[in-house]
């Protein structure tokens, strides 16, 4: 609580300093913003430093809603957010993260009308991110740094056939990152903030050289936890090079990201209200070190000596020290594009990429727990080591992804004709084991020798094959677009090895051994039709339908189940998205709203199925009916005319309706999905009174959710608030313009609530507190 306080005072005090120095400063300027004003000419759209590509921003000319946050906007948001955290300013997706800048793997969920995270697709540069699994997946967040983010670009109900995905059941998320300066240069970034953020970015930049330009950049991220002991180290490293000659192109990328962090614990609602700082303990509590009777053959000579070892750490709350709960990914995408006219009217591109994942995750368990599937997996001839207290429970992911990307287009008078496909292989490997610590202690040394119990091993590959056909044919003298496609989509599953216990021994007995698992998920005709009509040049209506179709989410999950017959795959997910809407974009405001009816089939649940041979329920994943969602979603920016340009205002607003269509259990048809709010709100006003000066303050709302689909745990709705000034530019008090200073606080109001909840449990996640941070970039 010391710390809390501390960081707090350092933020409010550093903040009134600041805002008592902006408003003296404006004061000084406003003759100078006067002039400003009155020589800038008439603007077609809205203007400002917030506000960039006002036409990508409202998804002018796009068949479906498509909106997106543009660059400067992204440079507006806290240093070192993650992926995911961008997306929440967009109209009807729910964004829960842990932490102001949202790092927590384990700590994030996104919904967006019927669909949660694992049914969404992610593409960087054209490239599909694969599964968003923390376990084995490439989630997008590990993959960005904002700062060299020109867009990301997101349609909530049914992105284009081309864009590549096994996962997405509509939503697409495109994560655009700028193209290298043809101006040598570069950047440093530092930042520095509450709970010991330490922050550094630099970007160097090649130039133009003869048509190749090229850029470099690091960040590295360092933190404590916001509540509980624990750090957040992450090192990322990005970079592009770019080859232009004609027509055509060559571009290469690198991304590399090294990512440590310490866990935090989930607990219900009670247990943060009486301390919403909650977390894992420091040291080792004294309490749990209670020694068992006896000494074990540990070394298995047949002879009990000095060699051998007593039990001692085997307290229910030996679990509870913070040093055994680690998360460590070592991730890293190569890709290789070349883009080329092969006539005025034929062009062709393809991106080849290849991902190399690495990475562990460590949870202790207690010793009663080991003790048992130790004697059992003993009993069953398994080379396994009688546990001395606290084990290691390692979770080893790792594996290989790499796949092609190609596309053709062809001009052809009124017609523009698409066509390519996406082919992928994607190979993960798992393996968990809990291993002996020296002493038996939660602090000792892993003895790697020592396996107390097998879980799993096993290797699972996907192969992918998606390919589409689409025409966008203009009409009326290109007021009306109309847009055909189709696309088809075949995925491969496969799984080989020891799934779970029941692999390895049962009750004792020797288990079902290493299996092979394999299902195939094929749909050759997922169609799409949309339309674009301009009522004028600010003006225009779109509409579209689209079928989509997926591999089932957490495909992993669904079949490392260990069973003893052969059960029937679960089908794959399949949905169908209408919507249509109004778009404008105008000098004085933008804003696109679309009407939306989602329906979504074939929903997963875990359930039993009796094995036929021993007429005993077994867990499995089976499907379970239809979803389905409808709503209205807004999103615009207004900027008076009798601001004179110096004050705008920004809004998302989203109504949605998302339940069961089918009743399962106790579970009747009606139910509001789980994580579904029905409102969901954004709005923010920015002030911009001088060239050298950014403000703005935004506030979001959650409506109340629920957790499962039975509506019993619900999470009440909250207000967060967020605000930052950035200073840069010209400017008459002698700041070199190439240097800009930008304070974000989030959780203005310090908010205490709980803002993620696990589907189906009472168990959540309480919002971050208050934190401020302050950068100061220079630009040469």
């Amino acid at each position: 609580m010391m710390k809390q306080a501390k960081t707090k005072s350092f933020s409010l005090t550093v903040l009134a300093g600041v805002i008592g120095q902006l408003l003296l400063s404006v004061q000084a300027n406003a003759q100078s913003t006067d002039t400003e004003a009155s020589t800038a000419e008439e603007k077609i759209v809205v203007v400002g430093r917030r506000v960039s590509q006002t036409d990508v921003a409202i998804g002018t000319d796009e068949a479906t809603n498509t909106i997106a946050v543009t660059r400067e906007e992204l440079l507006s948001a806290p240093s070192g957010i993650s992926g995911l955290k961008m997306l929440e300013s967009l109209p009807g997706f729910n964004v829960q993260t842990d932490g102001a800048l949202g790092l927590y793997e384990f700590g994030n969920s996104v919904q967006v009308r019927a669909f949660q995270l694992s049914q969404m697709g992610f593409v960087l540069d054209g490239i599909p991110m694969g599964r968003s699994d923390a376990f084995g997946g490439s989630p997008i967040f590990r993959y960005v740094d904002n700062e060299n983010l020109g867009s990301v670009v997101a349609s909530p109900g049914a992105g284009d056939v081309s864009e590549p995905s096994y996962s997405s059941l509509g939503p697409i998320a495109s994560y655009n990152t700028v193209k290298p300066s043809k101006e040598m240069g570069g950047m440093v970034a530092v930042t520095l903030g509450d709970f010991d953020l330490q922050r550094t970015f630099v970007k160097l930049e090649t130039g133009d050289i003869n048509g190749f330009r090229a850029y470099v950049s690091r960040s590295k991220t360092d933190s404590d936890l916001w509540r509980g002991p624990g750090t957040i180290d992450r090192e990322h490293i990005e970079a592009k090079a770019l080859y232009e000659f004609g027509d055509s192109y060559i571009q290469a990328t690198m991304v590399s990201n090294d990512f440590f962090d310490y866990d935090s614990p989930s607990a219900s609602a009670a247990t943060f209200a009486s301390n919403y700082y909650y977390g894992y303990q420091s040291t080792i509590p004294e309490g749990c070190i209670d020694a068992k009777e006896g000494v074990y053959d540990f070394n298995g000579d047949s002879t009990i000596d000095d060699s051998d070892f007593t039990p001692v750490f085997t307290g229910s709350n030996c679990t509870s020290y913070y040093e055994d709960r680690i998360n460590i990914r070592d991730d890293k995408l190569y890709s290789l594009g070349f883009g080329t006219y092969l006539s005025e009217d034929i062009q062709l591109t393809a991106t080849a990429y290849y991902e190399d994942k690495d990475g562990y995750g460590v949870s202790p368990d207690g010793y009663a727990n080991s003790l048992a599937i130790y004697q059992d997996q003993a009993a069953a001839g398994l080379n396994v080591v009688h546990p001395r207290g606290v084990q290691y429970g390692l979770s080893n992911v790792g594996g290989e992804r790499e796949g092609l990307v190609a596309g053709l287009s062809w001009h052809l008078g009124d017609h523009k004709v698409e066509f390519g496909g996406w082919v992928e292989q994607d190979t993960y490997n798992r393996t968990q084991a809990r291993l002996n610590k020296t002493g038996g202690s939660a602090d000792g040394d892993v003895i790697w020798d020592e396996v107390v119990y097998y879980r799993r091993d096993y290797t699972a590959v996907r192969d992918t094959t998606q390919l589409y056909l689409k025409d966008t044919i203009s009409l009326l003298d290109d007021d009306l677009i109309l847009e055909v496609g189709m696309k088809s989509l075949s995925i491969d599953y496969s799984l080989d090895g020891y799934r779970d216990y029941e692999d390895y021994e049962i009750d004792g007995e020797e288990g079902y051994g290493p299996q092979h698992v394999e299902a195939e998920y094929t749909n050759n005709f997922l169609p799409m039709v949309g339309a674009v009509y301009r009522l004028n040049d600010t003006d225009q209506l779109f509409a579209s339908i689209a079928q989509n179709y997926a591999l089932p989410a957490g495909t992993d999950d669904i079949f490392d189940n260990a069973i003893g017959f052969a059960a029937d795959a679960p089908k794959g997910e399949e949905s169908d998205n209408i919507e249509f809407g109004y778009r404008t974009n105008r000098e004085n405001y933008n804003g696109a709203v679309a009407v939306f009816y989602t329906r979504f089939d074939n929903r997963l649940i875990a359930s039993s199925v009796l094995n036929p041979a021993t007429g005993q329920p077994e867990t499995f994943y089976v499907n379970a009916g239809a979803s389905k969602a409808y709503g209205i979603e807004f999103s615009g920016v207004f900027q008076p005319a009798m601001f004179e340009r110096e004050l705008y205002f920004n809004a998302n607003v989203s109504y949605k309706k998302a339940t069961l269509v089918d009743g399962f259990g106790s579970n009747p048809a009606g139910s509001q999905l789980p994580d579904s709010p029905e409102w969901l709100a954004t709005g923010g006003v920015t002030y911009e009174p001088t060239e050298w000066l950014v403000a703005n303050f935004s506030a979001k709302y959650t409506d109340t959710r629920f957790t499962d689909f039975n509506e019993t745990y619900e999470l009440k709705s909250y207000v967060v608030t967020q605000a930052y000034v950035d200073i840069g530019g010209p400017n008459s008090f002698g700041m070199p313009e190439n240097m800009r200073l930008r304070f974000n606080i989030d959780n203005v109001f310090d908010k205490q609530v709980m803002s993620f909840g696990f589907t189906g449990s009472s168990f959540g996640r309480p919002l971050s507190p208050r934190t401020f941070q302050a950068t100061l970039t220079v630009d040469f």
